[in-house]
């Protein structure tokens, strides 16, 4: 499946257009700052309904609005064109609506099974430098966008330790009522069961993970012996235990206010020779280790699910020189369709393939320039 077609309104700075992207790859042209990475945006929140920025939804809308929406054309074949899907989504009076082939959706994971998408960005470099959080997020994704029952494990997991935390928030105002600790009661037992299944799958996809991204980054680099190693926060497997664990821990959870142990508390660190990797990692080499992360989770996904991704490309060849980015390319797996953005001046035609469509972007206006 590829994207055919790319409908905006009030999107960021896009020009409200229609712009057609039947075309294994398509490639968008121009300065920073004039709506490349906008439109690389747009076609995420048409597939996930949300950005990669991680912005809130109002924050998409062109300065002068409110109300903004964005619209894809799935189609089953390049070379046959037959539609399978029009998804539309669309924010308007601070409410967002996913609407699939003219109906309304009332659950966004509908949209992960029709068309995903992986995006290669700079804010990646998080996954590798930033916070425990934001690897835990990461891995998470990886997992989601094949696995949708470990995605609502996740969801009845985050609800489960939202619902406790506020418990344990009202404790320090004052004490906890009879009813508050038979839902705390609840609770720790929701958390117990769905934690642990969280936990089983995690480690799991990390060994896997792992096996992938050690071959991936040892091609490119000539670096061996990296790995990924994931680290529960829990250290004990079974529900019984876990919920055993969860109520002896109650009192200084209650102190805290907050819930201390748990999924939602799990590491991911990269290590060689059972040492961390990134505290001596150069910069170089943590940008190509995120990179490489991306191309690991389309693999992945590749192999979990037989099925091709789409590929988007946010700038992240800018800062390789020829030679990385030659053997960048050669390691990425098969996908249906990729979308790259360039600066004007870099030698992207030297990337171009068959019939790929080459758009200049302007001041939001997405004119096209060429084909091969």
């Amino acid at each position: 499946m590829i994207i055919s077609s790319l409908r905006t309104t009030a999107f960021r700075n896009l020009a409200d257009s229609l712009i057609n992207t039947s075309s294994k790859t398509v490639f968008l042209i121009g300065e920073n700052g004039q709506g490349k990475t906008n439109f690389i945006e747009a076609l995420y929140f048409c597939v996930y309904a949300s950005s990669f920025r991680r912005v809130r939804d109002n924050e998409l809308a062109r300065n002068d609005v409110k109300d903004f929406s964005a619209e894809i054309t799935v189609i089953n074949n390049l070379y046959e064109g037959n539609i399978c899907n029009k998804i539309l989504v669309k924010y308007e009076k601070n409410k967002k609506t996913v609407i699939i082939d003219g109906e309304k959706i009332e659950d966004r994971k509908e949209l992960l099974y029709i068309i995903p998408c992986i995006v290669f960005c700079h804010d990646d470099m998080e996954f590798v430098r930033g916070t425990p959080e934001q690897r835990r997020w990461f891995f998470d994704q990886v997992l989601s966008i094949y696995d949708p029952i470990y995605l609502g494990d996740l969801c009845y997991y985050r609800k489960a330790i939202k619902m406790r935390n506020i418990i344990l928030r009202e404790n320090l105002k004052q004490k906890i009522s009879s009813k508050n600790k038979t839902l705390l009661d609840t609770l720790d037992c929701q958390c117990a069961f769905y934690g642990v299944k969280l936990m089983e799958k995690r480690e799991v996809a990390a060994r896997l993970f792992s096996e992938v991204f050690v071959s991936l980054y040892s091609e490119v680099t000539g670096i061996t012996g990296i790995t990924v190693k994931y680290i529960p926060s829990w250290k004990i497997n079974s529900e019984k235990e876990t919920l055993e664990y969860i109520f002896k821990r109650r009192k200084m959870d209650m102190v805290a206010g907050i819930s201390m142990t748990g999924p939602h508390r799990d590491r991911y660190s990269f290590t060689i020779d059972n040492k961390n990797f990134i505290n001596n990692a150069s910069t170089g080499q943590q940008r190509l280790l995120a990179l490489l992360l991306r191309v690991a989770q389309a693999q992945r996904f590749s192999e979990t699910t037989g099925k091709k991704p789409v590929l988007l490309f946010d700038d992240v060849l800018l800062e390789m020189d020829s030679e990385k980015r030659k053997r960048f390319l050669s390691i990425l797996p098969e996908y249906n369709q990729a979308f790259f953005t360039f600066l004007p001046d870099e030698p992207f035609n030297q990337y171009q393939k068959d019939k790929t469509l080459i758009y200049n972007v302007i001041n939001g206006q997405v004119e096209y320039k060429e084909g091969k």
